[in-house]
This record gives C-alpha cells, structure tokens and sequence, in this order.
C-alpha cells in the first residue's frame, strides 16, 4: 500500500460518521510543515500569515511552538477581532480603508498596542487622521516596499503590483512624511516577494518554463537582497527604532532568513500545503489540509460524480487555481465539465471501486481559501478526530 493509499485508509476512518462535504487537518502533517518552516527560517521568528490558516485554534497551535511570534493579518476587521482574541501582536499586511475600523483602533489603548497598519502612501494617513472621530491613540504604522524586478529600464516589470515605494529614497521620504505627522508612529517594514515566494520553479510538464522560472528568481533575489538593504539603512536613518523589517512566503523563507536586513520572516501556506506548493525545488512539504465529496452518481463506467466541487482559488483564471483530486488516486476532471457549482464528475479506474457515499479527497489550489467554504475544521491524529475547531466562517466571519 502506498502511502496516499495509507492516508485514504486513515481518513476515511477517521471520517466514518461525518458526511460529506467534510474538510480535515492532518495534524502530523500540519506540525511536521511547521518545523520545516523553522528549520528553513533558521533562527529567525516567523509570523503566521492568517490568510493561510484562517482558524484561530491552528493559529493558536503554531504560535505555541518556539520560533513562531506575531500574525500578518489581511483586514482591518480581523486585526481588531484577533487582537480582542488575545494575539497581541497583528500585524496587517495590506491598507486598509475601513473608517469604522480605525476609528475603534485609535480609541482603544489596547487595540492601538497590538496592531501595526500598512501604508504606501500619504493619502492612506490622511484617511485614518480623518477616521478617527476624536480617538487619540498613536497608531503603529508599517512601510511596504515594492520588490518587483525591474529590467530593461523598467520596461519589463516581474512581481505583483503593490506598493509604489520601489527605491530607498521612496520609502526614506514615506517614513519622513510618517515621523513629522502627529498620531503615528513608524515601528515595522514590510517586503513581500511574491514572484520568489509564491511562483514555483519545478512545474511537473514545463521544464523550460520552470528554468526560465529558476533564473528569474535568482536574478530577483540577488537585485532584492541588495535594495532591501539599502531601504532599510535608509529608514533606519529617520526611525533608528524600528521594530522588524519582515520578509519572505512559504516559497522563499531560507533565502529570505539569510539576508542580515530582514529580522523576521513571513509564511502561512506551508502549513497546509495546498496543490500550488508542489511544485519547488526549495523544500517539500506535506499536505495537511484537505476536503471530501461524497459520491452521488455513478453515471457509467469509469465515472462517478461528486455533490460540489467548484472551489477556485483567487488569481489569474488557470487550471492550477482549481482543487485537486487527491484520494483515490487516479481520478481526473472531465474536461467538458470540471468542478461544478453543484455536481463535479470524476473520471478514471478508481471510479470503479467506488460506491454511493463514499468520499473523494481533493486539496484545495490555494490555503486558507478552503477555509471560506467549510464552517469546521476536523483535526485527524492517526485515524481518529480528536478536536473540531471552527474556521473564521465558523465564528461567523469572512472579512473578505
């Protein structure tokens, strides 16, 4: 028996008297990714990109472990609900305009302790200065620095479109604007590297793009560890107190880790694992977060069908953003169809075995994305569940 074979074997029993749809944590395989993350962070604490777990019980898991500290939220809403939580140090990667949201966080001394906003832009102090209705509180503020790969004078651009800050005089004059406004206070700088950290370079099919991938990412991180550097002597000339200067993602962390610039590092997705983190040279993790269908229909041979199924994940539309097939192994979409709104059919050998009932894992395209469609999360050591946490939909959020 194969391993997966192995897995299917445990899962299913574990799972016996849930129906489907039924989403599960593997905590073996949770906790062993959670050390290779350490391993890879080498040292340097590392903050857990909520985004990817979306479950404050798991949050609260690998925040225990030494080497893991603070959580990179993705709204305004969820850091004031994490910090009323008890995390105490939330740092909120992305703007916000969320008025609502800051004027609570400017009137609450605790609230104002706990979270760190983003900015890229004067407009976005403005917009919290006028939010305020009166609260009085100084407000932690966070740098982000663009880390596109610019060529060919800037006529090529490789990386997402964040901040406009790309060079150190941008971010050198951002946080001059933050120290002379009253109310704020320049504590952290960000840098994600989304073309090195997110884009594998060992795509199963595609060996030159994954080379062209490889060469990319290596050009990209010589050019970022060098202007990273710089930024942060620059910003450190204007705030000589900063607090951390964060960096990386699941794809990059030791690369990351080594830069003497960056004292902390970012990373969520290698906890769960989902499909897109298959395809690296850096490092091999296991899946842990997964989610069954049941089988419905068995419309011919070599061919069952499953409740559910359409659970794309966020990106340029591609047949990488969709769930996987993962257990039987063997099974494969129709191409006619795909995963569908209500019915997904499954073609392949392993259609045969099944019968009325019984489930199909697949893993998800992307990590805490899974989380937005399942209400509980059931956490599997060996072949039993032993805990049920809720995920933030389950508390009755999704803030996106």
């Amino acid at each position: 028996m194969t391993a997966r074979a192995a897995d299917r074997v445990r899962y299913d029993r574990a799972t016996a008297p849930l129906d489907a749809p039924v989403a599960i944590v593997d905590l073996e395989a949770f906790d062993a990714n959670a050390e290779d993350l350490l391993r890879r962070a080498g040292g340097k604490p590392i903050r857990v990109a909520s985004k990817s777990v979306r479950c404050r019980a798991l949050l609260e898991r690998v925040l225990s472990r030494e080497g893991f500290a603070g959580v990179m939220s993705f709204t305004l809403a969820e850091s004031l609900w994490l910090a009323r939580s008890g995390f105490d140090d939330v740092l909120l990667a992305y703007p916000s305009a969320d008025r609502r949201g800051f004027a609570e966080l400017a009137a609450d001394p605790k609230l104002a302790a706990s979270v760190t906003v983003m900015i890229d832009d004067p407009a976005q102090l403005r917009l919290i200065d006028e939010a305020r209705g009166g609260g009085s509180e100084v407000v932690r503020v966070c740098l982000e620095l663009d880390t596109s790969l610019k060529l060919l004078g800037g006529r090529v651009r490789v990386g997402a479109r964040r901040s406009p800050l790309h060079s150190p005089a941008q971010v050198a004059e951002m946080a001059r604007v933050v120290a002379r406004t009253p109310g704020f206070r320049l504590v952290g700088l960000m840098a994600y590297e989304g073309h090195i950290a997110g884009v594998g370079d060992a795509v199963a099919g595609r060996p030159v793009r994954s080379r062209a991938v490889r060469l990319m990412q290596a050009t990209a991180r010589s050019e970022l560890a060098r202007r990273r550097a710089e930024v942060v002597r620059a910003v450190r000339a204007v705030a000589p107190d900063l607090e951390f200067v964060n960096g990386g993602g699941t794809g990059s962390v030791q690369y990351t880790a080594a830069e003497d610039a960056v004292t902390e590092i970012a990373a969520g997705s290698g906890l769960y694992v989902p499909r897109l983190f298959d395809n690296y040279t850096s490092f091999r993790g296991r899946p842990a977060a997964l989610f069954a269908l049941p089988v419905v229909r068995r419309p011919g041979v070599g061919v069952v069908t499953v409740l559910g199924g359409g659970y794309p994940a966020s990106g340029a539309a591609g047949r990488d953003r969709l769930p996987v097939p993962y257990l039987p192994e063997g099974l494969v979409y129709d191409p006619q169809e795909g995963p569908g709104e209500v019915q997904t059919p499954l073609l392949g050998a392993p259609a045969d075995d099944l019968l009325i009932g019984d489930k199909v894992w697949f893993r998800h395209a992307k990590a805490g994305e899974l989380c937005e469609r399942f209400d509980l999360l059931h956490l599997v050591e060996g072949d039993q569940v032993t805990a049920t946490v809720p995920t933030y939909r389950g508390e009755g959020h999704t803030f996106l």
